[in-house]
């Protein structure tokens, strides 16, 4: 390991409980889990802030029970939907679209920002939060895939810190600590295989919208599910494991595990593995962020091993999915290839749950852009978010 993204949490200075919370994606499926543990452990937070996309009667509700005094929304038009919405004598202040989110990130009043609105729109907030010294919940892989570099050097200029919540890297976070950085030899991802775990290209020509949304063991949101799937979701998170840990790609590896049990796994030059283990549920790594150094309790059944009976390994099938290799490809092309990779995925899973293209179309398409792509800088947000714009334009055009 070269260096943490962030100062390392378990050394640096960190905000007193209760702590002052911003959920970014209050209303996606990891806010859902956060308030879940915030509800069950009212006297370590405060809410300061909710942001929620486009549904505006389930901002309405969580606002309503936990009465924060800012609050952002996608747009004009769900904000008018939303303050409809809000029970007589609740007037939060509402911010509008992705300034609105970087500002609720930034404000002096929170202590910790949770970042878990999805993809792209997720990399502004974040950035806002590390710029201004924050506590972060990194929830949004896609931050780190558009502009970690970016993200680090905030970090360093800041001092703000930053805790891994996809239940991948927060397993690698635990086992990292209290080791030495020289000590390490590879990380380890574990993925779960999908809903098309084993299943050949002849089937997977064949898959609906349905079934791909469908996964073995995650309650998750529509885009992650379809990442889930096709196993860029893991491809993204080895782009992220290297940000987030200063790794090369080669010290980033990737074991097929269906049961989700073990959550990821830390190996040592000694050839010791630690591994993670828990039913897989996401209150856990967010309680373990949100309230790090602390261990709550959490509505999460508990692990049984003698009752789970085995747990299995195998490589990933990267010929029926080959996002995990056209990941490493673009992470290894520079900054602005994974930029593509991740605008031009965005773009073909929206329009294959549209049932515009089918499954297979995903992965060809990402691979035609990653192909086309040359290399740019991407040195500012700005320069991030225009070839961002650009690269999302034209796989439109390609539909």
């Amino acid at each position: 390991m070269k260096t943490y993204i962030s100062a390392w949490p378990e050394k640096a200075p960190l905000p007193d409980f209760p702590r002052s919370l911003c959920i970014l994606g209050a209303t996606g499926s990891i806010g859902t889990s956060a308030l879940r543990v915030v509800f069950k452990h009212p006297k370590l937070f405060k809410i300061a802030s909710l942001a929620g996309g486009s549904n505006a009667k389930r901002l309405a509700e969580i606002c309503a029970m936990f009465k924060p005094p800012h609050v952002g929304v996608l747009n004009n038009k769900v904000r008018k939907e939303f303050l409809s919405l809000l029970p007589s004598g609740y007037e939060p202040e509402v911010l509008v679209g992705p300034e609105g989110y970087a500002q609720l990130a930034a404000m002096d009043d929170v202590d910790f920002v949770l970042s878990s609105i999805v993809g792209a729109a997720g990399f502004i907030p974040t950035l806002a939060a590390a710029k201004a010294g924050k506590m972060i919940g990194l929830a949004n892989k896609e931050s780190l895939v558009l502009g970690g570099h970016l993200i680090r050097e905030a970090c360093q200029a800041s001092g703000a810190i930053i805790l891994p919540v996809d239940s991948e890297h927060n397993a690698l976070f635990q086992g990292l600590a209290g080791n030495h950085a020289e000590d390490l030899k590879r990380l380890i991802l574990t993925a779960s295989g999908g809903p098309f775990r084993g299943k050949d290209l002849n089937f997977l020509k064949t898959v609906t919208r349905d079934q791909a949304l469908a996964h073995p063991n995650w309650d998750m949101g529509a885009k992650i599910s379809i990442d889930s799937s096709t196993l860029m979701n893991k491809g993204l998170e080895i782009i992220e494991a290297c940000h987030l840990y200063g790794l090369p790609m080669e010290q980033v590896d990737v074991v097929v595990h269906p049961q989700s049990i073990i959550h990821s796994l830390v190996e040592y030059v000694d050839g010791s593995q630690l591994a993670h283990l828990g039913n897989p549920d996401m209150q856990v790594p967010i309680a373990h962020c949100l309230c790090f150094p602390k261990r709550v309790e959490v509505d999460v059944p508990q692990l049984n091993l003698a009752t789970v009976g085995k747990l299995t390994f195998e490589e990933p099938d990267q010929t029926a999915f080959p996002c995990l290799r056209l990941a490493r490809e673009a992470y290894n092309a520079g900054p602005s290839h994974a930029n593509v990779l991740n605008a031009v995925n965005e773009v073909a899973v929206g329009a294959f749950l549209k049932e515009q293209i089918s499954y297979l179309d995903i992965p060809a398409i990402i691979e035609r852009a990653l192909t086309n792509h040359t290399a740019v800088a991407v040195t500012t947000p700005e320069a991030v978010l225009e070839l961002d714009k650009a690269a999302r334009k034209e796989a439109e055009a390609t539909l």
